[in-house]
Formats: C-alpha cells, sequence, structure tokens
C-alpha cells in the first residue's frame, strides 16, 4: 500500500518536472539569444533557474522548492526594477511564475517533497508577489487626473463654431469643433440614458467587399431628417425621433471594370453635406416664401411676359441671380432652376468617383447641377485601380461652392491620381477652382483632355472653412509611396503632411506650414481641422488646431498660418535607405500627446514567453526614436502609422477653451524590400501587408509589431481620452479607455480596463459631457469632460468605429445617435445599425 501511493505521488512531480524543464529550457534558449542582441540577461539565467527547479522537482527532491522560491522572488524584485508598480507591466513577469509557485503548493505536489522550510520559503514569495500586485492596483502611473475649468467665455461664443439643435454638418458645423450647445443630457442624468430607437440599413459588407469596409457615417440632422449615408454609398432619410426610413437613394456604385470589390483598399462613406438656400437668403420672410416653392409653376407665370420684367432681387432670397441681358425691359435676374427644384439638397460623394446632388426633401436627383445631378470626379484625373480614387469624406459646402479632396490608394505605384481639390458651384455644379499643389499657382479650371498632376498630395479628411475670413483649410497627404521619398518634387516636399489655406473665392494659396519635413512614416494629416476662437495673453486669436498622427497638435492663427503654441524644430534620426534622405528636424508643438520612447522594459506579453519574444524583436530592428527612417532590417515607427490621433480627430468646447481626444499607442513596423526581391503582382490590397509601390525601388512590408499571440508587443495603455486646456495648452487629464470585452481569446467576454486603441471621434456638449464610440469593445461611452470619468457605457452590437452626433427632436428631447457597423481592418464586428439614444420622456 504504501509503495503504490509512492508510486502515486510519483507522476505528478515527474510531470509537472518536466513540464518546468521544457519551459525553462525555451527561455534559456531565447534568453540567450536576447543576451546576443545586447538585450536583457533576466530570461536566460529564469530559465536556467526553472530547468533546475522542474528537474529537483521531477527527482522529489525537497530543493525544488527553495530554488523556485528564489527564481519568483528575484523576479519580483527585477520586475520592480524594470517598471516600479505599474500592474498591467507586472502581470506578464510575475504572474505565470507565481501560479506554478500555487501549484506546486498543493498537496500533490507538496507532500512528496517533505521540504517544510522550502514550503514556507515559496510560500512567502507567492505573498511578496501578491502584495505588489494589490499595492500596484492602488495607483495608475499611466493615468493624469486633474479637472478642466467651466465656462470662461461668458457665453460668448463664435456661432460658426457651434452646432445647436440641429447638426448641419460633419463636424457640427464647418469649423469641425464637434460641439454642441445643447445641455440637456448633463454629468447627473446621463446614467439614465437609454436607447430609443434602432435600425438596420441593410447595408452589410457580402464575400465580395473589400478588406477595408467601414461603417464610420456621422449623420446630419437638418431640415427635421436625419440623414445618413452608408458603405456602399446609398443615402438615408430618417425620422429623426423613431428612426423611421424617410426616403432611401441607392447610386448603384460600379466596381469599375472588376469583377467585385474585393480587390479594392477602401469602401467607407463618413458623411453627406448639406445645402440649404435659405440659409444665405437676405430676408428670412422672402425665403420662407421661395423655398416653400416646390414647383416652377408660379414662378414660370411670373417670367410669362419677360419684356414687363422687373423684380426686386432681395425677394429671390439667397437664389443665384444672373444678368440675362443689357436691354431696358430685360428680365434683371433669374433663378437658378436647381435653387428651385431643390432648395434644400444633399452633397453625396460615391466609392466610385461621383459627386451626387439629392433633393433633401425627396431624395430625387437634382437634375440641375452637373449632368443628371451629378458631376464625375474621375474627369482630368487619369487612370486608376477600381477603388484606388474617390472621396471617404464628406464635401465642405458653403454659401456658392462644394468643395472636397479624394482619397488616393497608398503605397500601390508612383503613378496614382493626382491629389487635387476642387470647388463646384453649389447650384450649377459647374468646376469654379482647382487647386493642383503639383500646379498650386494656377487654379483656373483645367481643360477637357488635360490631366491634374499625377501622384501630387492629397486631402482625404474633410476640409474647413472660415467663410468670415474667407479661408479653407486642407490637411494634407503625401505623394505615395509614403515610405520613400527620394523622387518627389519641389512641390511635393513644399505642400505635403501640413496645412495649407487657400483663398476660398479663388483657391490661391493664402499660407502653409508643413508638420512632418520629407515624410517617410505615413504621418498625413489625418483629421479636419478645428476653427476656434483662443483667449490667448495677446488677447483673442483666430485660432486652427490640427491633430496629427505623431502625437502633436498644431496651434496656428488661422488667418496668418503663425503658430500660437510653440513649434520646436528637434533633432530627429538620419540615415535613410540608400538613394533617400531624411530631414535634419523635425517640428513638435508644445501641445502634444507623444508617448516617451520605446525601450526593451516597454517590450510586453501575456507571458514571459512573448514578452521574451518581443524583446528580441525590439533589438532585433532598428530603432532610434521617433521618426526613426524606414530601413531593409525593418524599423519600428513609434507612433505608428494609424496615428495618435487620426481621422476621428477632436472634440473642441469653445465656452471652456477646452479638448477632448482618444489617443492610440501602437507601434509599427516598417520593412523595405528591394524591387528584385518582390514578385510581380504581390502585394496586399490593405494598408497592412506588403505594399508593391510598382515604380520605385522598393516595396514596403507594414504591420503593427504584435508578439506571438497578435497582442502589441508594447505594453499598454494602447488607448487614453484626455482633456487639455487650451488656454495653458496643458495635459490636465488622461485616463484609460476601453476592455478587452471583445478581444479575448475564443470570444470570453472579460473586459479587462487595459486602454484599447479606437477608431472614431469624439462629440462634446454643453451639458458638460462628451461622447465617444470608436474603441475595439463594443461601446458608447459617456464621460465628464471636466474630470474624464467615464459616467455612462452602451453596448452596440457592432464595432462603433465613427463619431456620434447630438440634436433636439421635435419632441424637444436631445438625442445622441451613433452608427454602429464595424471597419474591416480594425477587427470589430461588421454590422448595418445605427441607434438613437435619449433621456426617458
Amino acid at each position: 500500500m504504501d509503495e503504490n501511493k509512492r508510486t502515486r505521488g510519483k507522476w505528478p512531480a515527474l510531470l509537472l518536472g518536466l513540464l518546468l524543464i521544457v519551459a525553462g529550457l525555451a527561455l534559456a534558449i531565447g534568453g540567450g539569444k536576447l543576451l546576443s542582441l545586447g538585450g536583457s540577461a533576466y530570461y536566460l539565467i529564469a530559465g536556467i533557474g526553472i530547468a533546475a527547479s522542474g528537474m529537483l522537482l521531477a527527482m522529489r527532491r525537497g530543493a525544488a522548492l527553495w530554488l523556485y522560491a528564489l527564481i519568483l522572488i528575484a523576479t519580483l524584485l527585477w520586475a520592480l526594477w524594470e517598471v516600479g508598480l505599474d500592474w498591467w507591466q507586472l502581470v506578464p513577469r510575475v504572474a505565470i511564475l507565481a501560479l506554478i509557485g500555487i501549484i506546486m503548493l498543493l498537496p500533490w505536489w507538496r507532500k512528496p517533497l517533505h521540504s517544510r522550510g522550502g514550503s514556507l520559503a515559496l510560500t512567502a514569495s507567492i505573498a511578496a508577489a501578491i502584495v505588489v500586485a494589490i499595492a500596484s492596483l492602488m495607483d495608475d502611473p499611466a493615468q493624469i487626473e486633474g479637472t478642466l475649468a467651466e465656462n470662461r467665455t461668458s457665453g460668448d461664443v463664435n456661432p460658426a463654431q457651434v452646432a445647436g439643435d440641429d447638426w448641419p454638418a460633419y463636424g457640427g458645423t464647418n469649423a469641425g469643433t464637434h460641439y454642441s450647445s445643447l445641455s440637456q443630457i448633463t454629468p447627473d442624468n446621463i446614467g439614465e440614458l437609454e436607447e430609443v430607437w434602432r435600425i438596420q440599413t441593410g447595408d452589410e459588407p457580402g464575400s465580395n467587399a473589400p478588406p477595408e469596409i467601414t461603417n464610420q457615417n456621422t449623420p446630419l440632422k437638418v431640415n427635421d431628417s436625419l440623414y445618413i449615408c452608408t458603405s456602399h454609398s446609398r443615402a438615408m432619410a430618417l425620422s429623426p425621433e423613431t428612426g423611421e426610413t424617410i426616403w432611401e437613394f441607392d447610386p448603384q456604385i460600379s466596381t469599375q471594370g472588376a469583377d467585385d470589390f474585393s480587390g479594392w483598399a477602401h469602401m467607407t462613406c463618413r458623411g453627406l453635406a448639406y445645402y440649404d438656400a435659405a440659409n444665405y437668403a437676405t430676408s428670412d420672410e422672402s425665403a420662407d416664401a421661395a423655398i416653400d416653392t416646390d414647383t416652377t409653376d408660379e414662378l414660370s407665370a411670373l417670367f410669362a411676359d419677360s419684356d414687363a420684367f422687373d423684380i426686386d432681387v432681395s425677394l429671390l432670397g439667397g437664389f443665384e441671380t444672373t444678368a440675362a441681358n443689357e436691354g431696358e425691359n430685360a428680365p434683371s435676374a433669374i433663378i437658378s432652376q436647381t435653387d428651385v427644384m431643390c432648395p434644400r439638397r444633399l452633397y453625396l460623394p460615391t466609392a466610385d468617383a461621383r459627386l451626387i446632388a439629392l433633393n433633401a426633401d425627396t431624395g430625387e436627383r437634382c437634375e440641375g447641377f452637373g449632368e443628371n445631378g451629378e458631376v464625375e470626379l474621375t474627369r482630368n484625373i487619369g487612370g486608376f485601380d477600381p477603388g484606388g480614387y474617390y472621396s471617404t469624406s464628406p464635401a465642405t459646402v458653403t454659401e456658392n461652392l462644394v468643395i472636397l479632396g479624394g482619397h488616393v490608394t497608398d503605397n500601390s505605384s508612383t503613378d496614382e491620381p493626382s491629389g487635387v481639390i476642387r470647388a463646384f458651384d453649389v447650384r450649377t455644379g459647374e468646376l469654379v477652382w482647382n487647386w493642383d499643389s503639383g500646379n498650386p499657382d494656377d487654379t483656373t479650371p483645367i481643360e477637357d483632355g488635360e490631366t491634374y498632376t499625377r501622384n501630387s498630395p492629397n486631402v482625404w479628411p474633410p476640409i474647413s472653412v472660415d467663410e468670415e475670413l474667407g479661408l479653407v483649410y486642407l490637411p494634407m497627404g503625401n505623394a505615395t509611396p509614403d515610405q520613400y521619398g527620394a523622387d518627389r518634387t519641389e512641390n511635393d516636399e513644399t505642400y505635403s503632411a501640413g496645412l495649407v489655406a487657400l483663398e476660398l473665392e479663388t483657391g490661391q494659396v493664402a499660407w502653409v506650414y508643413q508638420f512632418v519635413h520629407h515624410d517617410l512614416w505615413d504621418m498625413d494629416m489625418p483629421a479636419q481641422p478645428v476653427l476656434i476662437d483662443l483667449a490667448t495673453d495677446e488677447g483673442t486669436q483666430p485660432a486652427v488646431i490640427q491633430p496629427t498622427k505623431q502625437g502633436s497638435l498644431y496651434v496656428l492663427n488661422r488667418e496668418t498660418g503663425e503658430a500660437i503654441v510653440p513649434i520646436e524644430e528637434i533633432p530627429v534620426p538620419q540615415g535613410a535607405v540608400e538613394g533617400d534622405w531624411t530631414a535634419e528636424t523635425q517640428p513638435r508643438s508644445a501641445l502634444n500627446l507623444l508617448p516617451p520612447p520605446l525601450t526593451e522594459r516597454d517590450m510586453w506579453g501575456a507571458s514571459p514567453f512573448d514578452q521574451m519574444m518581443c524583446r528580441i524583436q525590439f533589438n532585433s530592428l532598428r530603432y532610434e526614436g521617433q521618426y526613426t527612417p524606414p530601413s531593409l532590417e525593418g524599423s519600428i515607427i513609434y507612433p505608428g502609422n494609424v496615428g495618435v490621433m487620426n481621422w476621428g480627430g477632436v472634440a473642441v468646447d469653445p465656452e471652456r477653451q477646452a479638448l477632448f481626444t482618444g489617443a492610440k499607442y501602437l507601434a509599427f513596423v516598417s520593412r523595405l524590400i528591394p524591387r528584385d526581391e518582390v514578385e510581380e503582382g504581390q502585394g496586399s490590397a490593405s494598408e497592412q501587408g506588403l505594399q508593391p509601390n510598382a515604380g520605385a525601388p522598393y516595396a514596403v512590408e507594414l504591420g503593427p509589431l504584435l508578439s506571438i499571440f497578435d497582442l502589441p508587443c508594447q505594453s499598454p495603455s494602447w488607448g487614453d481620452v484626455t482633456g487639455i486646456d487650451l488656454q495653458s495648452a496643458e495635459v490636465v487629464w488622461k485616463h484609460r479607455n476601453g476592455t478587452t470585452r471583445d478581444s479575448m481569446p475564443l470570444g470570453l467576454p472579460i473586459g479587462l480596463p487595459v486602454g484599447v486603441p479606437a477608431l472614431g471621434g469624439p462629440l462634446t456638449t454643453a451639458g458638460g459631457v462628451t461622447f465617444m464610440s470608436g474603441t475595439l469593445d463594443q461601446y458608447l461611452r459617456g464621460y465628464d469632460i471636466t474630470t474624464g470619468e467615464e459616467l455612462y457605457k452602451a453596448r452596440l452590437p457592432a464595432g462603433g468605429q465613427a463619431t456620434p452626433m447630438t440634436y433636439t427632436g421635435a419632441d424637444g428631447r436631445q438625442y445622441v445617435v451613433v452608427t454602429a457597423g464595424g471597419h474591416g481592418t480594425f477587427g470589430t464586428l461588421m454590422g448595418d445599425y445605427v441607434i438613437g439614444y435619449a433621456l426617458p420622456e
């Protein structure tokens, strides 16, 4: 009987011992590799120790407990030396080793070892690890606690920077503040917010969808309707109070000669643009009378006897008028047919590169705009691959113009469409001016048969306008390819990756400020510039704020282009690939969300094993800090090209003089591949993987720096929310944002508050609450803008990679609406939902 007991006690110790031997050898081998690269010696030493402990355990020697206790306490001290009391960084270093120690103390393994002293030593080391874990939960070194000021402008806010009962433009207004004066929802009652309606558009991605199909739409609310667009460029009008469909328009987008859409890089529609002739009328009363005329019957009667016709132009409200002839009895004005038939209209950019004008009341085409209600945006562009050119962002509408740029596929070739910006007549669709950075001084519309400068820097985010100053603000992209720039022109170098201000009437350059010199990192301007009147020591200045991927928030005088918040030229790493070059310095704003440079200690993982592999990657790649040039061995780009900030941009409260934003922190790897190593036709349709760069001497391989378990290699937080005082240019508070709820293996519903990336922008209100939905987990969240505290969370049926908006319904309730449709390459659940929330009646 005793012999049977001894035999049964042998096997648990032997099995666990063998596992420790294997694990220890794996750590020792990897640790040796890491040490040879100049990395930490810990993994080699710990691996040898764990393997030795496993051998002793398999032999049922009490020394196994003593040795393992020593390894655990040494690991704990090493971890504290490396990262301090940072819970998320301590976990991969200590947690698994502590768990193994607990297993060793269970009777099946402890009793056969007959070592009371070893058991007490291991118990003490485990207890020490638990105490440190508890202590590390008491404080988060990644957070900043503070309080933003209350109203600082006494209500004296530029109305062009504030949305009210309606939400008439993508960013609330053409100032792009994402701010509403509504205050019904407050920090005190936001917890009562409830879903009041939900619709599905029916536009879900099929098997032939592009890899980066997205639902990033921010609805408009105006004209007593809610207007949305879908991934396949469908437009819909909904009841703002119920979500019920009023009308729907399907442009039947073309595959542009491809078999289907699967080879396209993108497909998205971020929003529509709205124009109402009544907004520009000289008399509200006359405008209302004119707008209510739904047909031309009455006007035709007025024009029947033109010899006797003489009409007061002011009675036409804001309608376009033109002199007909110079005869004494000639008509003094002619009303634009588009204004009469479509006094309220929407502008829909389609994925097959058209701009369509729709009657906002009926969803029918505005026949007087362009040809059959549309303008062909491929005109004068030249050839491109299917899906390689169109406007992913909504147009910007002014009194007389519809202005828009376009997406150009990154890193496909060196012969891509122009990044030209075009301004069309808001009524007729006639091209008024075009600004091509390859030919920046001549904005006269080019002739049929001519082609805009190929491959010139483009503008893919929304454009902002100050109609009072008469300036248009362009967040500029780059000439492709992004990671190799030896062949760029002087104009490319001047206008790329910066902010360009154009004169509204002519398209001529007023000023330019570049934020990345000779960009080799895809750090193009990703978001709509924000216009705000900013109180400074020199008085109130007309400011423009440009959010960026590299983390700086550049604050300029929007009239002159001069810096309001200081911008310093900092030295950056040198040594581009042969044939290319790097700028010696790069501009950095004193107001920035730039994370500290990465070190080996920042490498992370779910366990010591993948953390060690990430350390090996880190030491194998080139990294000398921000702006490390792309290289043949592969360079770490941090922040990566999805940015600290991206197309969602920021929300600015002009009353508080405060800014709210979500910040992302993901490292990417950029590896140049010589042309002779790339097979013909090889490359990815998405913006990750191998990018062909046809025509350049190098292709490029892009992707996030991930562990063997597909987790980010750098430690969390990977996503924060931040509150900034714009008057002092200081970060007042910063908190981790989002959880692992929808990113866990096997779909486990575990929401660890680690801080995750977000794609989508914020909305802030005069009620003191801010909303955002873009995180990897499927939630709409509400925050107290004063402190950043998360006050509200609503589960979404799909990824919410969009920007919420708000408005007042006909019932007097304040609604918050968000699109929940997912994002193909971001990896969130796809869907076709639009959801409305309000306080209980």
